[in-house]
Parts: structure tokens; C-alpha cells; sequence
């Protein structure tokens, strides 16, 4: 295999990861709080994260102060986009959710011009208002304006765009594995502190079991989204990262009897689409810059 095909596979193994990790939290969901999860999951996923790291050596402290402040700025948001997406998760469709995150290359994009002053072209610029129509289709405000589903959904959104901008901030002496174990570890952290004012609910066998098969799938996304990372060329195995939509389709269907409506299939593909050519423009740009200064 290519080292692209390589990297489409691993990006492809990390969205089913995350979807299923999803869906098992949201089948788990009406029997265990919010928090409880957070902290059961928590525990067996940063044991798993914690044993990769430090296999790979990746513990090293010695970051210096710039990237400190950025690996905390990019935890809290770690911790405020899971909270939004899982309480989100519990009160909407897993397919719906799940489209309206596909805004994240419009957003980082946007968010990126706006705050680092990166160029975007009319072209991008227009993909992400398109984008933004796609999103307006799946969560459809109503006279009476957002309900709270969506505003979570929205706040996710917003929180992991500035994970994501802190971490392309980041200098490359920071481990990847070091900033995914300190992330794993806030939102452990995070969940414990949410459950201190919540009653703790006996836990089944069987969502012990859904808790430890989620947890596993979270390591597994994360250990994919790394290794995508060393592989294969990010402007063409990127795409992939929308195979998450067609695996929230079909869980969402098979596990939940849940099946988008016309407007909303209407939205995700617009979200899609917008984040698709905003991929192959920066690609197309950072190709011409290349040859330009070479």
C-alpha cells in the first residue's frame, strides 16, 4: 500500500472509532449521568493512553512556557467540547450531531483568518457561508430561536475549534501522545468534579461493558489520528474524515431507529461539500506557495 492509502485507512479506522465510541456513550446514556460516564470511561481510557505514551517515550515535561500555556488552553477545551458534544449526543440524533461537527475545517478555517490573519480567498470565504447554510438546515431554528440540543451541538463546535487552533500553535517538540494523555486526564478531571453535586447510579454488567468497549474505541480514534499523521500527505488523506458521517448514518439507524429527514441529509451534504473544496483550496494554495519559493 501507498503511504496515502495507508493514511486514508487510518483516518477512515479513526472515524468509526469515534462513531462507535459515540454510540456507545448515547446507548449508556439514559441509564448513568453525564458525569459518571465521563469519569468511568475516563479511568480506563487515560490507563490505556498513559501505557501508549510512555511506551513511546512521549512523557518528556520539558515543554517551555509558550507551549505549557497552549497545551492547557487546548485541555479546557478539550473538557468544554466533550461536555457540549455528549450532552448534545443524549438529546438529539447521533447523525445529526455528527453533521453539524463536519463545520470544523469552515470554522478552523475562518477562525484561523480572524485570528492569526492566515489569507482566505472569496472562494473559501463562500464555502463557508455555504457551510453555515448547511448547518442552519440540521439544526433549523425555530421562531423561538435554538433549542438547547443545538446550542450545545454549536458549543462543541466552538470549543474544538479552539483545541484545534491552539494545536497548530504548538512548536513540534510537543508530543502528540503527551497532549492527548493531558486531555484525557481534564476531562477525567472535569467529569469528577461535575459528579461531586450528582448521585452516582449502580452500573449493569452490560454498561460496564459499553464503557469499556467505548473507552477503547476513544483510544483506538486517538492512536489512528496519529498515526494518520505521520503517513501519507494530509491534503489527500484529510477527506476521510467525513467517512464519520456515513458511520453516524448507520448506527444511528441500526442501534437507534434513527434516520435523517430530507433538510437535514440537504445540510450535511452542503457542510461537506464547503469543507471539501475548503480542503482542496488550501491544499491548492500551499502547492503554489511551495513552487513559488522553490
Amino acid at each position: 500500500m501507498t503511504p496515502n492509502q495507508t493514511g486514508a485507512l487510518l483516518m477512515m479506522g479513526a472515524m468509526a472509532a469515534f462513531t462507535f465510541n459515540d454510540t456507545l456513550v448515547k446507548a449508556v446514556g439514559d441509564a448513568l449521568p453525564l458525569s459518571q460516564i465521563l469519569v468511568l470511561r475516563g479511568l480506563v481510557a487515560s490507563l490505556l493512553i498513559f501505557g501508549l505514551a510512555r511506551f513511546q517515550g512521549s512523557l518528556r515535561l520539558s515543554l517551555s512556557r509558550r507551549d505549557w500555556g497552549l497545551v492547557a488552553l487546548r485541555c479546557l477545551a478539550e473538557a468544554g467540547a466533550t461536555f457540549c458534544f455528549l450532552t448534545a449526543l443524549m438529546r438529539m440524533p447521533i447523525a445529526n450531531i455528527t453533521a453539524v461537527l463536519q463545520m470544523l475545517p469552515l470554522t478552523i478555517t475562518l477562525g484561523a483568518a480572524l485570528l492569526f490573519q492566515e489569507p482566505v480567498g472569496w472562494r473559501r470565504m463562500l464555502a463557508i457561508l455555504a457551510g453555515f447554510c448547511g448547518m442552519l438546515l440540521i439544526v433549523r431554528p425555530g421562531p423561538e430561536g435554538f433549542d438547547v440540543a443545538s446550542l450545545y451541538a454549536l458549543g462543541a463546535v466552538a470549543f474544538v475549534t479552539l483545541r484545534d487552533l491552539s494545536t497548530r500553535r504548538m512548536s513540534a517538540q510537543v508530543p502528540s501522545m503527551l497532549v492527548t494523555l493531558t486531555a484525557s486526564l481534564t476531562v477525567l478531571a472535569f467529569g469528577g468534579v461535575l459528579s461531586l453535586g450528582q448521585d452516582w447510579q449502580p452500573v449493569a454488567v452490560d454498561q460496564w461493558v459499553m464503557l469499556t468497549a467505548a473507552a477503547c474505541f476513544i483510544f483506538g480514534g486517538y492512536l489512528c489520528s496519529v498515526m494518520t499523521m505521520r503517513v501519507g500527505d494530509v491534503a489527500t488523506v484529510s477527506p476521510f474524515r467525513y467517512s464519520g458521517l456515513l458511520w453516524a448514518l448507520i448506527l444511528g439507524w441500526l442501534v437507534f431507529g434513527d434516520w435523517p429527514d430530507a433538510l437535514t441529509l440537504l445540510g450535511g451534504s452542503l457542510v461537506v461539500g464547503a469543507g471539501l473544496f475548503t480542503l482542496y483550496r488550501e491544499h491548492r494554495q500551499s502547492r503554489l506557495a511551495r513552487a513559488a519559493n522553490g
